[in-house]
């Protein structure tokens, strides 16, 4: 930044523009300030960093604004909906929203933002970046189990009350349809989550260093080595595991017992338990939502177009919500989500009206 861009008057859209960015760099060191006021330890210090990063950045826009500052302007909707959020939950959620911000910056392209700032933005979202995966890495497997439950619960249940609506019979038999596609769906989801995360959970179990191991350690031929061969066996070459054997024996200690770390991918599988609550639940809050209008004694068009309305809108919020948490475009996944579903159920349609005239 040069003496003579900071000393010449900025017309009218400099300030406006400089008076925003401003606003938003004092909104973003109140949400890493929130999300701090949460957190313990190296992430409290981490997201205190970058709040006093976003201060510096707020502090360099104030230097060129000078005397033209003005009242404090406020955030964006989008800012304030963040900071809101960051004060009551310091969520997994709220970081992501947090990283999608930073990822939005526009000093890349502004000569009146130094590089370093430029830079600080880009390497923010990647700080965040970071500090989401963990609690992604946390929530994976109840949340892929949640997402996956109730976009399959919509989905398949408004296809099958559609279907069988189209074919042409009476709406006791679309109800019960129904209620028994989301008994079924639901328990069935269930059974299959636990099984699957289960064993996946065995298998990676099955991987943890045995404790036994450490036991016979105190006993091995120094000179034949035996453990060298375990380093080997993970990939370690002849030599790297030759020298960590040696430090491991003469280091051995029998009175001090083996810490036995899980795989890391444990914690990203998840529990068994919350997988087949979580599918279950979900699945079943999503298939209800195609059988309400029947429910409440709707018929004909009128219930299609209601649940299928009530179904879209749902497959919206669920698309955008998996697009927020993975760091992407939300309306992107939105939309991606709602052209599945309703794809899906319209082909099944379709053939239930196909059927029906068949059969008549």
């Amino acid at each position: 930044m040069t003496g003579s861009v900071v000393d010449e008057q900025p017309h009218r859209a400099q300030v406006r523009r400089w008076r925003r960015y401003l606003a938003e760099e004092r909104a973003e060191a109140a949400v890493y300030t929130q999300l701090a006021a949460r957190r313990e330890g190296e992430e409290r210090e981490i997201l205190l960093a970058l709040a006093n990063a976003e201060g510096r950045h707020a502090a360099h826009w104030e230097r060129l604004l000078g005397d033209q500052v003005g009242r404090q302007r406020p955030p964006s909707l989008r800012s304030r909906l963040l900071i809101s959020l960051a004060r009551r939950f310091g969520s997994v959620f709220v970081l992501a929203l947090a990283q999608r911000a930073e990822g939005r910056s526009e000093y890349a392209g502004d000569d009146h933002a130094t590089p370093a700032m430029a830079a600080d933005e880009r390497i923010h979202e990647e700080v965040v970046r970071s500090l989401a995966m963990r609690g992604r890495a946390r929530m994976s497997g109840t949340f892929r189990a949640a997402v996956f439950g109730m976009n399959d619960g919509l989905v398949s249940n408004l296809a099958l009350v559609l279907g069988i609506g189209a074919s042409g019979v009476g709406t006791t038999a679309v109800l019960v349809a129904g209620v028994a596609g989301l008994l079924a769906g639901a328990l069935s989801m269930g059974a299959g989550e636990y099984v699957s995360v289960r064993s996946q959970r065995e298998l990676l179990e099955a991987s943890t260093p045995s404790p036994q191991a450490h036991a016979a350690v105190g006993d091995l031929d120094v000179n034949a080595n035996e453990l060298a061969l375990v380093y080997r066996a993970r990939g370690m070459s002849a030599e790297d595991a030759q020298a960590r054997a040696e430090e491991r024996l003469a280091t051995y200690n029998p009175t001090v017992p083996p810490r036995r770390v899980a795989p890391h991918s444990l914690e990203e599988i998840g529990s068994a338990w919350h997988a087949a609550l979580s599918s279950f639940a979900f699945f079943a809050s999503g298939a209800i939502i195609p059988v309400l209008p029947y429910l409440f004694g709707l018929t004909g068009l009128t219930a299609v177009a209601l649940a299928s309305g009530m179904v879209g809108v749902a497959l919206v919020v669920t698309g955008a919500a998996v697009g927020v948490l993975s760091g992407a475009s939300p309306t992107r996944r939105a939309l991606r989500q709602l052209a599945i579903g309703w794809g899906a159920a319209g082909v099944t349609y379709l053939l239930g009206l196909a059927f029906g005239t068949t059969v008549a």
